[in-house]
């Protein structure tokens, strides 16, 4: 955390500072209200200077809507490149603007006191929503506007929870925990031949489970045996109440362990994050995999796990190919490094927003994108003559 420090009707003041990104206290804090115009703001938050707002809590959000109009305005002159990107080029453009979007976003700034409550004109109630992150307060803090919408938005999705077709029930994330919101790799899941070694009564292992939506439709296709393994603290707790809730305590058991349990399985199954890019934020190590150190340490461990007969079922978008950030031949060469054979693969179309929206950077990529199932197992043992 640490201290943020600032000066206030020519006196000197701090507070904790709380940035769920890990980012560090602004060094320059100008005192903000409802009198200043969003191009001040705009140009102040561009130079680094963070507004600590003292007006009214709504019109705080009008000026952060203003201010992001004014990041995505485009210039009126603008010289195209003869050039076309690369899709990598532009996946790490992308993620460069939308850095840039997110920092100067994060300059405007409210205050909290220590019972989480705003003391500012119109403002929500969010000492629920921060206590479930922050838990009981202790002492006064200060926290970006933005990052205040994210954790009350994440809120929503905890009291409201994610409709899961499959389960005919509802998964409640916590914040910081991806939520199952692309249902059709849970789809993959629930209609997936099960390996004889599961239907004999087999252990099965769900790998990274998050908010235990796998484990969850795992153990409602009748599995008695799922041990799910997380290694963040909030996934843990997530998926350990979201199983309670559905009825599926007794049949999983949720442990922290980086990667795989101790033992083997019939079943071992995985959804690790797609993309092999650096998380600027921990939320996103749900969908960033930095060189892929999740993906291949599944794949490079699966073997020692396996039970005889057993299968590995991994599931995985080729996005990373079509942006030019992994290769298929990368993926089949440590498949096959790490002694395993590909059984067969189920693939599906995502339906998600952005598959249709052509004014996206990476609309190409997500238009050609398949989710899939590989469905893994070791080599078999040639045999000596």
């Amino acid at each position: 955390m640490g201290n943020i420090k600032w000066l206030e009707q020519d006196e000197p003041r701090s507070a904790v500072w709380r940035s769920e990104k890990g980012l560090p206290p602004p060094k320059q804090v100008l005192i903000a209200d409802d009198k200043m115009s969003a191009d001040i703001a705009y140009r102040a938050a561009c130079e680094g200077k963070a507004l600590l707002w003292r007006g009214d809590f709504q019109n705080a959000r009008q000026l952060l809507q203003a201010i992001a109009r004014r990041i995505d305005k485009k210039p009126r002159k603008r010289k195209v490149k003869k050039e076309a990107c690369t899709p990598a080029e532009s996946f790490h453009l992308y993620r460069q603007t939308q850095s840039q979007h997110a920092r100067i976003l994060g300059m405007l700034l409210i205050a909290v006191e220590s019972d989480h409550h705003i003391p500012l004109r119109r403002a929500p109630d969010v000492r629920q929503a921060c206590s479930d992150v922050f838990g009981p307060g202790t002492e006064p803090y200060v926290i970006s506007l933005r990052e205040l919408q994210g954790l009350i938005g994440a809120y929503e999705w905890r009291k409201n929870g994610v409709e899961v077709p499959v389960l005919g029930a509802r998964i409640y994330p916590h914040y910081g925990v991806f939520a199952p919101i692309r249902s059709e790799y849970v789809g993959l899941v629930a209609r997936a031949n099960l390996p004889q070694q599961v239907m004999k009564g087999s252990v099965v292992f769900d790998i990274g489970t998050g908010t235990g939506v796998l484990a969850a439709v795992l153990a409602s296709r009748g599995i008695q045996h799922v041990i799910a393994t997380d290694q963040d603290e909030r996934a843990l707790n997530c998926a350990r109440e979201n199983l309670m809730r559905l009825g599926f305590a007794e049949q999983v058991n949720v442990v922290q362990a980086d990667l795989f349990p101790s033992g083997r399985a019939g079943l071992i199954v995985c959804n690790p994050p797609w993309l092999p890019a650096r998380p600027s934020a921990p939320i996103e190590r749900a969908v960033f995999d930095p060189d892929n150190q999740m993906l291949f340490g599944f794949l490079r461990g699966l073997k020692e796990h396996l039970l005889p007969d057993g299968e590995g079922w991994l599931i995985l978008s080729d996005l990373a190919e079509h942006l030019g950030l992994r290769t298929r031949d990368e993926l089949l060469e440590v498949i096959n490094d790490a002694g395993l054979t590909v059984l067969g693969k189920s693939d599906v179309k995502p339906h998600h927003p952005r598959v249709s929206d052509s004014d996206d950077s990476l609309h190409a990529a997500r238009a050609a994108e398949l989710t899939s199932l590989w469905r893994l197992a070791t080599k078999p043992v040639k045999a000596v003559p």
